[in-house]
């Protein structure tokens, strides 16, 4: 430690021996974490049990808050990390001393990549060194002083915890959404219906006649966790099937940057979308930041619009569109490549006529189509929709007939044409949209005006150098033998064709969504096995609740195969499939002993974050997912929360959508069938910002340990040479990583605390300067000083009563940091903290007893360790943790007057000293009579007087 360090050296040992050093801090936290811990000071009491046998904590309210699920890396912590720790740890040691009974807890999403890939690469099982990156988490976060509920805390690999994962994947794949009733039911009231004939059975069949496997694929159709053959995105680098957001732009795998093809794999499947509604509806109830909720609005992206059927060979291709009004300027149609039909309407040869340019150069349509799906496969869903790129595709070789006009119309393949959306089929109405204008241009198509411009272009497509889209025009060109749209508004015209489609039963009105069911499914051994068996003919059959939780086998190697990174005509092979022991098993499920297969995927990380919020009220319970009472207490729907969930959630806004939805999805499943009382898990949600750091990089571009740079004249240097600098991310791989134990070792955890918290607004971003760490340092060594004799180490407070001024600041400090403290405005309650300790520092004589009291009380919650050293030094034998916060004496708050500017003329001639609550007649009356005003006036008639009480008059004459 240097010589200079202000928390190391200050005074000398002689004359301040009793100084607040870092060496102090250290000794005062470790001793208080070790009394907290053995104390069971932060032991949240559940309603059975503790609170029955105490009335009075019974009565407290409660508040539960939670931290978004850390991931135990193997780096470990950096000083970054635990910002959103320390904030609703001082929130929530706030709330116990106004009375709140409080839950906080920290648990460990330990299913991940990188532990798996450790695994791959040295033979070593992930769950080794995921528990020892636990571990050592656990210290560090320990470090911090941080008031967790430990008897709560588990990690997702527990398989105690996934045993309840399991089970609740059981009952989502159990369950069917009843449109009707708008719920969630469970599966076996569906068998019921189609047995008793109360639902027809798709197909025209009775129940009964159906084989196992009919019935298996008619379920299949219903069931909220189903199978597929679905287009995935297929990474033969990594040996397994990636979510759309794992995709980057680019088309490429966002771990290793491998490429990423489509490909139809059998998956698991999420029916998200059943939920689409509902998930949108109940957004407004929540406390979320409107960003957060814009973005999930966007992302299940809900549009009004018809369902169109256009013929074709006997047959048709139904679309979706959002604007039927423009039906008479449907030119022609694309189909998604994977669309299912376009094989069926892929012929032989092109047909008389077909234009040069919409063959792409191939001899026969099934020679194009084939080459152009091979290109549009290696393209990311991303890349495919951009706008700025070429519009490419090709003719199939068909033509469909538009059914307002009988005009037959080309079916093109584009990729910008999605199979995840819609139908994935389009009608192209080139003049009123951008993409469809760019691609009829390409391929020489027709453009046909409908809806007439409000500008200057006319209604001469050949003149346009763009589409004319507007949702505010006139209706034109669109008069057919069944329907007339001209002169119409588009509202209107949306109105009147698509009750002629219904009425000619070739379309209805309809709702669909962007967003799509969730891909379940993970080539990988590091995860939830699924707890499912297929019989000797292929149907899925559930494990009952006493096999569960069904624990990962031991296996040989960790890898899913991986293929040429090139080579999209693969399948996967996962790690699970290799254990034939395990995978082959006779089972007996209610009817004997069968063979059985397991599956051999995995669930994906997202699994185990889906429901932690609930393993958190009831730990240990072995026997159901969760008490009812217990569920109810902590999360149930109150007054203000109508859906019920966590009182405060806070983490990173990277989760606006993958993990929030999916939770959400998880929360009202189980509420629909009954499990809980909270229909949303989560009611107020707070993103809190990032701590960034400094970017040193040569020239090559590599990054370059940020604490051996120097700084020469505005210059950076690292070895002799100049590197850049640039504000940016703080991690190991960038060099620039400060470990929250160098700054505890040269400062304390307290002194840590403060300063994350002191930074600036909490959802703010912000830079790191360890430079700027002393300040809080020295916060604390003033209060420190305040109240104990550096040179004797005895308390110096008296037990006399303030003075006015002291009173005055005081309890400004204690309605200020509340208020503060109650809007996680941490940073402007720190500097109201710093205020009040300055005018102790500066006023004269020792601090009284009620003041230093009160003062360590508001520091509490932000620096634990040293308000509890302190208040047992003040003579109490009881933790500061569960004390009342202090309460403001308003008479204090209030100033006895304040400062009133007179101005004439635009220009100040008086300042007046008046009670804060003076009415503006009273202002007026006293500023008139003011000896400087009179004078200023010199008898000039005055014409106007404006008054803002009580700190402004401006006199007009």
């Amino acid at each position: 430690m240097s010589e200079t360090n202000p928390a190391a050296a200050g005074a000398s040992v002689d004359t301040a021996p009793h100084r607040y050093t870092a060496a102090v801090a250290a000794e005062i936290e470790a001793r208080w974490q070790d009394f907290w811990d053995a104390e069971g000071t932060y032991a949240a009491p559940n309603p059975k049990g503790d609170l029955a046998g105490d009335p009075e904590l019974a009565a407290r309210p409660k508040k539960f808050i939670m931290d978004m699920f850390p991931y135990p890396s193997g780096a470990g912590l950096h000083v970054g990390h635990p910002l959103g720790y320390i904030a609703t740890d001082v929130f929530a040691r706030y709330q116990r001393m106004t009375g709140h009974n409080v839950l906080h807890t920290l648990g460990f999403d330990a299913f991940g990549l990188p532990a798996e890939q450790h695994a791959v690469a040295t033979g070593e099982h992930p769950r080794v060194t995921t528990e020892a990156a636990i571990t050592n988490m656990k210290s560090q976060l320990r470090r911090l002083g941080l008031g967790h509920d430990k008897r709560r805390s588990f990690a997702t690999i527990d398989p105690d915890y996934y045993k309840w994962t399991q089970w609740i994947f059981l009952q989502i794949f159990n369950s069917w959404y009843d449109d009707e009733a708008r719920k969630a039911r469970p599966i076996a009231e569906l068998v019921a219906q189609f047995e008793s004939g109360e639902r027809a059975v798709p197909g025209g069949r009775s129940w009964n006649a159906l084989s196992a496997v009919e019935r298996a694929d008619v379920l299949g159709e219903y069931r909220l966790a189903y199978a597929s053959d679905a287009p995935v995105n297929w990474c033969p680098g990594l040996g397994t099937v990636l979510a759309n957001e794992e995709v980057t732009a680019d088309g490429r795998s966002e771990r290793g940057n491998f490429p990423v093809f489509k490909a139809k794999l059998r998956q698991w499947n999420m029916r998200i979308t059943a939920y689409a509604d509902r998930l949108l509806e109940d957004l407004e109830e929540l406390d979320w930041p409107e960003a957060i909720k814009l973005q999930q609005r966007n992302w299940i992206g809900r549009s009004e619009g018809a369902r169109v059927d256009f013929p074709i060979d006997g047959e048709h291709i139904t679309v979706f569109t959002t604007r039927p009004d423009t039906l008479f300027g449907a030119s022609y149609m694309v189909l998604a490549p994977e669309h299912p039909l376009v094989d069926k309407f892929t012929p032989a040869a092109w047909p008389e006529g077909t234009h040069d340019v919409w063959t792409g150069g191939h001899a026969t349509p099934t020679e194009a189509v084939s080459a152009y799906r091979a290109q549009a496969a290696s393209k990311s869903d991303v890349e495919r929709q951009a706008e700025a790129k070429d519009k490419t595709g090709v003719f199939t070789g068909s033509y469909a007939t538009n059914p307002v006009n009988g005009e037959k119309i080309p079916v093109f393949i584009a990729d910008y044409v999605l199979m995840g959306y819609g139908t994935g089929a389009i009608m192209a109405v080139p003049a009123h949209d951008a993409r469809d204008f760019a691609f009829a241009r390409a391929f020489e198509l027709p453009i046909i005006c409908v809806v007439e411009p409000t500008d200057d272009r006319g209604t001469d497509t050949s003149t346009w150098d763009d589409a004319f889209v507007s949702y505010d025009a006139t209706i034109v060109n669109s008069t057919g033998a069944g329907v007339s749209l001209d002169g119409l508004g588009v509202v209107e015209a949306k109105a009147r064709v698509t009750e002629w489609l219904e009425r000619s039963g070739i379309g209805e009105g309809t709702v669909n969504f962007r967003l799509r069911d969730w891909l379940f499914s993970r080539q990988r051994y590091w995860g939830e096995p699924f707890p499912i068996v297929y019989d000797e003919d292929g149907v899925a059959h559930s494990l009952p609740e006493s096999m569960l939780p069904l624990e990962l086998p031991e296996v040989e190697d960790y890898s899913p195969r991986t293929f040429d990174p090139d080579d999209a005509d693969t399948q996967p092979e996962t790690p699970l499939s290799r254990n034939e022991e395990w995978v082959d098993v006779t089972l007996d499920l209610g009817d004997g002993p069968k063979k059985y297969r397991r599956e051999t995927n995995t669930m994906p990380n997202w699994a185990g974050s889906c429901w932690y919020e609930l393993r958190y009220l009831d730990p240990h319970n072995g026997e159901r997912l969760v008490d009812p009472e217990i569920e109810q207490y902590w999360m149930g729907p109150r007054e203000g929360l109508p859906h019920g969930g966590v009182d405060l959630y806070v983490g990173g806004a990277e989760h606006a959508v993958l993990h929030l939805l999916y939770a959400r999805f998880w929360s009202k499943v189980l509420y629909d069938l009954g499990y809980v009382s909270s229909a949303e898990p989560f009611h107020k949600l707070f993103n809190q910002g990032m701590i960034q750091a400094f970017v040193y990089r040569d020239s090559r571009g590599f990054a370059v340990p940020a604490a051996e740079v120097e700084e020469r004249d505005g210059a950076f240097y690292y070895e002799g040479e100049q590197v850049s600098r640039l504000l940016g991310k703080m991690g190991k791989s960038l060099k620039n990583a400060v470990t929250p134990e160098s700054i505890c070792e040269e400062y304390g955890a307290d002194t840590l605390r403060l300063y994350e918290m002191a930074m600036g607004p909490l959802d703010v971003s912000r830079p790191w300067d360890t430079r700027a760490v002393v300040g809080q340092f020295r916060l604390l060594q003033r209060l420190w000083r305040n109240i104990v004799d550096e040179a004797t180490g005895e308390v110096t407070v008296v037990d006399a009563e303030p003075g006015e001024d002291t009173l005055r600041a005081l309890h400004k400090a204690i309605d200020g940091v509340r208020q503060d403290l109650e809007g996680l405005r941490f940073n402007t309650a720190i500097a109201k903290v710093t205020e009040l300790n300055n005018h102790l520092t500066k006023a004269a004589g020792p601090v009284s007893r009620s003041v230093a009291e009160a003062l360590v009380l508001l520091v509490a919650p932000l620096a634990p360790h040293i308000a509890e050293e302190l208040w047992r030094k003040l003579g109490h034998s009881d933790t500061v943790v569960h004390q009342d916060f202090p309460v403001a004496d308003q008479a204090y708050v209030v100033d006895e007057a304040v400062t009133c500017v007179v101005q004439i003329k635009g220009k100040v001639k008086a300042r007046l000293e008046v009670p804060p609550a003076i009415s503006e007649e009273e202002l007026e009356k006293v500023a008139l009579a003011d000896e400087k005003v009179v004078a200023a006036l010199a008898g000039a008639p005055i014409r106007k007087v404006i008054v803002r009480a009580p700190k402004l008059v401006n006199i007009v004459v």
